[in-house]
């Protein structure tokens, strides 16, 4: 049960609900965002369309004036109309994403991890079918149950006809933990067939439950296939520090005047607070490799913290400890991260990994250049939806190397952290071997390592 739980956390991470905006600025060397006084071009988008006129048509004599001329008339207001909306057709779609209510970008940290795992396309189906699910039970009105019937039979065909394909794809000794998980979807009390019962009653609180079960197996399947990264890094980056694939750092906070945390939930008040990310080497093995170096050299023990709008700032102040690393980020339905080059949301560009999430977690930028990250500096970004675009989209979506999300373990905390907290410890506690240290920069080893993880998907595939 505990190696399910460890693999449920590196598969993803819940989010927090969205925080009130705290007003204070952000310090430190990098260029970190600004996050108050949005510049104008982001307060809204011009689409430069050509308006016809509206003033009234001069009309000849009414001697002159014929039916003819009549029809004339109409045939032109139609050809203007007709333009107007060839104009907005074209430059809507690049210019407008940020207003687009149906921009595929996942809105939890545990779907984006999910849909980050490098896995066989017989599984990434099946999940996407899934998904359809969790978007159809959000339907206030009459849930449309043929369809969610049709998507658990589609991914129950897909799974049966490509078993061997799907375990195939397993290191050997992977693949006995496989076919259990295996059977666990199809039969298991969480699985398929318990989905197609519970459609059939139209019980939708089992059938919420039994989803979210489902899709943590298909996560563990995927890791399963995942064992190490599906591209291959550019020559230049060979000699950096790279996560091969997912880890778990935890972060103990203090609070700096004293005070504690309370847990929303309910509960007695605590003086530290711990907040778990889930970061993400298979869509940022260097911002992730860089992150968990500094970790384990405890770089981030002792550092104050910063409460800006909408983030929450730790910054090392030894950016001797780091590496000036290349912003890096991985566009959705691409096989590798871009380097050193933005994503343009504007041209319906959008990250595997979003910003646009609830504690999701990033590199600043670096003071020289903003094609690379601060070596030291990373945030929270504390998502309001209030404060993005029409289709949730944070303005700096694709500007940042995001790298992990927080987990519900740091829901409240995060909440609650104002300037002046401290990070008492950092601790890398799952996925140190998949930490992969060149000789040159090689970290010591942890005063305290974590035991190996009984889950053999996490076993190392990349030296």
């Amino acid at each position: 049960m505990a190696s399910r739980v460890v693999t449920t956390v590196l598969a993803g991470a819940l989010p927090a609900p969205p925080h009130a905006p705290v007003a204070a600025a952000a310090g430190g060397g990098s260029k970190f965002i600004e996050w108050k006084n949005r510049p104008s071009r982001h307060r809204g988008i011009r689409c430069g369309i050509a308006r016809a006129s509206r003033s009234r048509p001069h009309y000849p004599s009414s001697a002159a004036w014929t039916a003819e001329d009549g029809v004339l008339e109409q045939l032109k207001s139609a050809v203007a109309a007709l333009a107007i909306i060839a104009q907005i057709s074209v430059a809507l779609p690049a210019n407008a994403i940020l207003y687009s209510p149906d921009t595929n970008v996942p809105r939890t940290g545990e779907l984006a991890l999910r849909r980050a795992i490098p896995a066989n396309p017989s599984m990434k189906t099946i999940q996407e079918s899934l998904e359809d699910i969790s978007y159809l039970l959000r339907i206030p009105q009459r849930k449309p149950y043929g369809s969610m019937e049709g998507d658990v039979k589609k991914a129950m065909k897909i799974a049966l006809d490509n078993k061997e394909a799907m375990l195939g794809s397993m290191p050997a000794e992977l693949k006995e933990k496989g076919s259990e998980l295996y059977t666990s979807l199809l039969e298991g009390k969480g699985g398929l067939q318990s989905l197609l019962n519970y459609i059939k009653d139209k019980d939708n609180d089992r059938l919420s439950v039994a989803l979210a079960s489902s899709l943590d197996t298909i996560a563990e399947l995927e890791l399963l296939q995942a064992p190490g990264l599906s591209f291959l890094l550019p020559k230049q980056y060979l000699d950096y520090p790279r996560l091969t694939g997912r880890g778990v750092v935890e972060f103990t906070v203090e609070k700096g005047d004293g005070s504690t945390f309370v847990p929303t939930a309910g509960g007695e008040p605590k003086s530290v607070g711990t907040i778990q990310v889930v970061v993400d080497g298979y869509s940022a093995p260097l911002t992730a490799g860089n992150f968990a170096k500094l970790v384990l050299e405890g770089a981030y023990d002792g550092v104050t913290l910063k409460s800006a709008n909408q983030a929450v700032i730790a910054d090392s102040e030894s950016g001797k400890k780091g590496y000036t690393i290349p912003l890096e980020v991985m566009p959705a339905g691409q096989f590798e991260p871009l380097y050193r080059s933005p994503l343009s949301i504007q041209d319906g560009e959008l990250p595997v990994l979003p910003m646009s999430v609830y504690g999701s977690v990033a590199m600043a930028h670096s003071e020289d250049s903003e094609e690379y990250s601060s070596p030291t500096q990373f945030f929270f970004y504390l998502y309001d939806k209030r404060n993005s675009g029409l289709g949730g989209i944070s303005f700096d979506e694709g500007q940042f190397s995001v790298f992990g999300y927080a987990t519900t373990d740091g829901r409240d905390v995060l909440s609650q952290i104002k300037t002046g907290d401290k990070i008492r410890s950092a601790k890398l506690v799952q996925g140190r071997e998949r930490l992969v240290l060149p000789a040159a920069a090689s970290a010591p080893a942890p005063e305290d390592p974590a035991p190996a993880p009984a889950d053999p998907s996490l076993a190392p595939a990349e030296g």
